[in-house]
């Protein structure tokens, strides 16, 4: 076998032997690496590009170095979870940089870092005045947390009892001009209901529109494709009678989450003679 083919067959040996170590070390943020991770990381990545391109290198002898260095990592890891003492032998503890607004510089020299290094920490998390600061932590993944002072915490709307409606993940409703009518419905919508605010933002069709997302109150982004935008007015009477349907399936929709009988009826009865004005009226809102 040429000598090209035999480093395509161990690129792609060694690329997905990889890929099955990855999965097996599992999920960690890279914000949250430890010094012993990324050094791992490097030693099994040497050790793969070696297997690849290296026609010297046995297959087996690198399969069981990388095979090593894998377990190694995933029993420290499960280690480090089960016992405090071994985690802290393993990635070290965090070390308080300032507290109480005061600088601790032995501690600065401790971990190595100069006055420079601090401010940069600190500038990334926003904080430019050291008067800001209360207390500032160097994590053991080597990031700088910074808890700033009372007086200069941003307020929220819990500080000043403000009460707020929840927000919830918001959902794709319409991709590549379908719509996805199980999740609308799913979320109590009706496609009449879409349609209407689908065209008060230019588009006449679904087809028009390249992603659709609703939020949890409702409101309907729209964005539609470069060569169906529109610049003049939406024609109003389409929309009338796409309005006046939002307004059916609203009441709809209040009559399925309301535990009132009385109100669950009510909206019913004036759900159905809604529908009876739309039937009447729809054929003069036609163009």
């Amino acid at each position: 076998m040429p000598e090209y083919m035999v480093i395509v067959v161990r690129s792609l040996f060694t690329f997905f032997f990889i890929l099955l170590m990855a999965r097996l070390m599992g999920k960690k943020q890279i914000a949250q690496l430890t010094f012993f991770d990324y050094i791992t990381g490097i030693t099994i990545g040497n050790m793969a590009s070696a297997m690849a391109i290296n026609a010297s290198l046995q297959p087996i002898d690198a399969i069981i170095g990388v095979s090593i260095f894998v377990v190694l990592t995933i029993l420290i890891a499960r280690g480090a979870v089960g016992s405090m003492k071994f985690r802290k032998l393993v990635e070290g503890s965090p070390t308080i940089l300032i507290r109480n607004g005061n600088i601790l510089e032995k501690n600065l020299s401790k971990v190595n870092m100069s006055f420079d290094d601090l401010m940069m920490g600190l500038r990334n998390k926003n904080a430019f005045k050291l008067d800001d600061v209360e207390t500032a932590v160097l994590e053991t993944s080597g990031k700088i947390t910074v808890m700033k002072k009372t007086e200069n915490t941003p307020l929220t709307p819990k500080d000043i009892q403000l009460p707020v409606e929840s927000e919830h993940t918001p959902s794709l409703v319409i991709v590549d001009g379908s719509v996805l009518t199980t999740r609308l419905r799913y979320l109590g919508y009706s496609e009449e209901w879409l349609h209407g605010e689908v065209m008060k933002q230019g588009a006449s069709h679904f087809k028009d529109v390249y992603l659709a997302q609703i939020d949890s109150k409702g409101n309907v982004y729209v964005d539609l494709y470069d060569e169906g935008r529109k610049t003049e007015q939406v024609k109003q009477k389409p929309l009338l009678s796409a309005q006046l349907r939002k307004i059916q399936a609203d009441m709809e929709s209040f009559a399925i989450q309301t535990d009132n009988q009385a109100a669950k009826q009510m909206y019913y009865s004036q759900s159905r003679e809604l529908q009876n004005l739309i039937d009447q009226i729809n054929p003069y809102l036609k163009e």
